[in-house]
């Protein structure tokens, strides 16, 4: 199976070989080397600057997100949401459970956040937190991080980025852009296994962590594990080994080489579904170059597309939250960023639609470029 969905991805053969290695204990010294290499990859894809915690919680991103709100805001406190998808409304689930005093600004679907209406609130009442889904994957829109980090940094409140489809894939600094937590997914553009959240929360952070009333996601109980190599909970042995394996491949390539790859790819696997009759969900000059969101052609609809490329060994998906129904989603995160699998989708793709000589194209479109 080809799998091209936003998450998980496919994992590179040095990975899969470290998911072979032998099981030790989750406090063996092999183990907290490996933690410790781990520390220091995540250093360099998050930039947090000195005095970080850094670490991967055994768990989705969505309790990469939900550590994020609950150790950096308390029951009454003022947190803004910027919601402009699915997994930004998992944002004010949380917040709503929590008994947050959170407001919430939404964008138009397949539209970003506006900076302007982030001053307009920030300028109305004090916040604690602000919090942003950076690549909104329900939606394929990609955020405009730095204008909102500033406004945020000049009104003094604690920053918090969901980096899940962009970390990995997109060079992020923290500290140059005054983010105080960000997390991501093992399995998006890491394309290591699901099963762990890496983040990285800064100093000013660790210094404002409040009453959490959790104990799982207590991110100073996931210090004593992480800094102390102390016990916390059983861990993952063998998804620490693959996401040490998938870290040291994507900074072997580089960041901006990897958004290199995801960009050319992007353009070229959209431009050529726009003249099969599909359309970019996204805003243009808003889209996340690692998710390709698109409406199929008239006439058609999106389930029987989907279930005919799966017939012919290609998964992707379908659309969620204000996308259900209505798209494909496509990943280009990783591993799943490569031309050779998006060579099958489009043969699978002509075999579905009825169209010869897709795979050709593609490849001519592309120039050949070696990714």
């Amino acid at each position: 199976m080809v799998l091209l969905t936003p998450g998980p991805t496919p994992i590179h053969p040095r990975v899969q070989t470290a998911l072979g290695k032998e099981m030790r204990g989750h406090l063996d010294p092999e183990v907290l080397a490996t933690n410790r290499r781990i520390r220091e990859h995540l250093g360099i894809l998050f930039d947090p600057g000195p005095g970080a915690l850094l670490a991967a919680m055994p768990g989705s991103g969505s309790l990469g997100m939900e550590a994020g709100l609950t150790n950096l805001a308390d029951e009454g406190d003022a947190v803004l949401l910027l919601v402009s998808g699915t997994f930004g409304e998992r944002m004010v689930e949380i917040a709503h459970a929590y008994q947050f005093d959170y407001k919430v600004l939404r964008s138009e679907p397949g539209h970003p956040i506006d900076p302007q209406a982030v001053a307009e609130e920030l300028n109305h009442r004090p916040y604690k937190l602000v919090a942003l889904v950076h690549g909104e994957t329900s939606t394929g829109v990609l955020n405009p991080v730095e204008e909102i980090a500033e406004l945020v940094q000049a009104h003094g409140a604690l920053f918090m980025l969901d980096a899940v489809t962009t970390a990995g894939m997109m060079p992020l600094s923290m500290q140059k852009l005054g983010v105080d937590y960000a997390f991501t997914g093992s399995q998006k553009c890491l394309s290591a296994p699901p099963g762990l959240a890496p983040f990285a929360l800064s100093q000013r952070g660790r210094e404002c962590l409040g009453q959490v009333r959790g104990w799982y996601s207590d991110l100073s109980r996931v210090a004593v594990y992480w800094e102390q190599e102390g016990y916390f909970c059983t861990s993952p042995v063998l998804l620490h080994y693959a996401l040490e394996e998938a870290l040291k491949l994507a900074l072997e390539e580089g960041l901006e080489n990897r958004q290199k790859r995801a960009e050319l790819l992007y353009s070229t696997v959209l431009s050529l579904l726009e003249e099969l009759g599909f359309s970019a969900y996204a805003a243009e000059g808003a889209r996340l170059p690692t998710v390709l969101v698109v409406r199929p052609p008239q006439g058609l609809h999106e389930a029987e597309i989907r279930k005919g490329l799966y017939a012919r060994g290609v998964s992707v998906a379908g659309g969620i939250g204000p996308t259900a129904g209505k798209v494909l989603r496509l990943g280009l995160m990783g591993e799943s960023a490569r031309p050779e699998h998006y060579r099958v989708f489009f043969k699978a793709l002509g075999e579905v639609l009825g169209k010869s000589g897709l795979e050709r194209a593609f490849e001519e479109r592309l120039g050949l470029v070696a990714l």
